[in-house]
């Protein structure tokens, strides 16, 4: 490889890498992470833990992730007294031209086959996650819902197992939330506010009542899965032309993987080494392992998943920075309503008077 003149910098977004607080201390306790306390001990600290909103309707390092491209979104053009104008992030066409459909006029929302569970007194939306939907069982629920949408004037388009996308030019007021920001709550909170929100809970309401007892859903419990039993809408965005970017993109999340067309290079579920050998002069990379534990509470799983973390990605970048193959990194955890970032070089690392730890994690 030729000698590259420029500064190597690499952003690590770690989504729900801070511990809740109320658990903290004791999860701490059960984590060896030799390789990221050293990184988080020499780094600076960039900002404290900045606090979000807890009724937001997108997650901290949505917001950040997001804030980092350039996406078009639409507002209420007249907002209601008091009303929240908070939106999620404007994916919709950035994910549907990653899937390779047209995105070139018009507003479109994404839409996720999902499962709501019903609490004693109200509705909960659980981790799309887990509905895992093969591609044929998505396509027999796509295919009884498609004729709902056709008769109200809403084109459906298929895009994938999980992800599905609606026309909607006359809703560009529709405030939504994301499914990781609603995960585990009171949907009544989360749901679409603004232009279009009754007509979508209407349509919304008998895609319910049609999947309720479709063939699928009764095998599906025979299996012990979910039932797949509503929609979940988000990501409205009005459909205008990429912008390019000059960050290269390794990992992204699900929901987010359309932002590499904003990207100079594509999306690629990279390792470490191939991110050292590519010395990114400003990369950007996404560990999302501990986005599911987190939102289902398996703090067990959240810990193993931190300890592959350690050894498949940040004891290489750590032995990177020092044998000088990466000159820069940045850190950047979040919760559910908080995000620390740190930042420290290859020359931080020799304060060896600076004990390893994860104290930092701390709230």
């Amino acid at each position: 490889m030729p000698y590259n003149l420029a500064m190597s910098h690499l952003t690590i977004l770690l989504p729900f890498g801070l511990p809740p607080p109320e658990l903290a201390r004791d999860l701490l306790r059960e984590l060896k992470l030799p390789a990221l306390a050293t990184l988080m001990a020499r780094a600076r600290k960039e900002h404290s833990h900045r606090e979000f909103d807890d009724f937001a309707r997108a997650l901290p390092h949505e917001m950040w992730l997001s804030s980092q491209f350039p996406l078009p979104s639409f507002v209420p053009s007249h907002p209601a007294p008091g009303q929240d104008l908070h939106n999620s992030p404007a994916l919709a066409c950035a994910a549907m031209r990653a899937l390779g459909l047209p995105a070139e006029q018009g507003a479109w929302f994404m839409l996720h086959p999902a499962h709501i569970h019903i609490a004693r007194d109200h509705l909960v939306l659980t981790d799309i996650r887990q509905i895992a939907l093969s591609e044929t069982d998505s396509r027999e629920l796509f295919d009884a819902a498609a004729p709902l949408f056709a008769e109200v004037g809403r084109d459906l388009v298929y895009g994938d197992a999980g992800s599905w996308f609606m026309r909607a030019d006359d809703w560009q007021g529709l405030l939504t939330s994301t499914p990781d920001a609603t995960c585990g709550h009171n949907i009544d909170i989360w749901m679409p506010q603004g232009d279009g929100a009754r007509d979508w809970r209407k349509l919304q309401n008998e895609v319910q009542m049609l999947w309720f007892a479709h063939p699928l859903n009764e095998r599906r419990q025979m299996q012990g899965k979910q039932a797949v039993n509503s929609l979940w809408l988000w990501g409205g965005s009005p459909a205008t032309a990429p912008s390019i970017g000059k960050r290269e993109v390794f990992n992204l999340p699900d929901g987010f993987s359309g932002l590499g067309q904003y990207a100079k290079t594509a999306v690629t579920k990279a390792g470490a080494a191939d991110i050292i050998a590519a010395k990114p002069e400003q990369g950007l990379l996404t560990l999302d392992t501990l986005i599911q534990p987190a939102l289902t509470g398996e703090w067990s799983s959240w810990l193993e998943q931190l300890q592959t973390l350690e050894i498949a990605w940040f004891a290489p970048l750590l032995q990177a920075m020092r044998q000088g193959q990466l000159d820069s990194l940045s850190l950047i955890l979040t919760d559910s309503s908080h995000m620390l970032e740190l930042s420290t070089t290859r020359f931080s690392l020799k304060k060896f008077w600076l004990t390893p730890t994860l104290a930092r994690l701390l709230p």
